[in-house]
């Protein structure tokens, strides 16, 4: 039993690259779900919490990146969580860790010079990936950000979910996601 409540991780992952008679696009996919445990478990889960009250051991976490030239959308679905609370999730620049601090800061499209970014020019649902959510009754929720922008290759590794909406609050759960970017020309 411990083994289907814990681990459960999967990921995939598709850069096909255009330019043929078709006039095809280069484009990247991905698909992402795990389990949540916490950063202590016997078996470890690529997906992480923090706060066993609003993200409960075992409850599930999907993610799906789509790009191409013309930019990215972001794709997240939850099951399992406190049902009625409001979360904020974003895109964070590091993997997870044992620590909520371990992801780093926000992933920006435009950089905020000064760290930890609190200017509301950088920190906004236009220059980062917000995937803010309200769970259902049964603690499921479904969310969407799409940007004409894509990530810089290497420079964005996790999905974190925050205690509130709108970019603030503690992290309460972790999942590294592998985001993808395309080739540079």
């Amino acid at each position: 039993m411990v083994a289907g409540m814990l681990a459960a991780v999967s990921a995939a992952a598709v850069l096909a690259a255009g330019g043929g008679p078709m006039g095809a696009r280069d484009c990247y996919w991905m698909r992402a779900e795990a389990d949540f445990a916490p950063p202590t478990a016997f078996i470890p889960s690529e997906a992480k919490t923090y706060d066993m009250d609003l993200v409960p051991a075992a409850s599930h976490i999907e993610v799906e990146q789509r790009g191409d030239e013309g930019g990215t959308t972001v794709a997240l679905r939850v099951k399992g969580m406190k049902a009625g609370h409001k979360y904020g999730v974003h895109v964070h620049q590091k993997p997870c860790g044992a620590k909520p601090e371990d992801a780093g800061g926000h992933y920006q499209h435009r950089k905020d010079p000064v760290q930890p970014s609190k200017n509301p020019a950088y920190l906004n649902p236009e220059n980062e990936v917000w995937l803010d959510f309200e769970a259902d009754a049964d603690g499921a929720a479904t969310a969407r950000s799409e940007h004409s922008w894509s990530f810089r290759r290497g420079e964005a590794a996790s999905v974190v979910l925050h205690r509130a909406p709108g970019g603030a609050g503690d992290r309460l759960a972790c999942f590294t996601v592998p985001f993808g970017s395309l080739p540079r020309a």
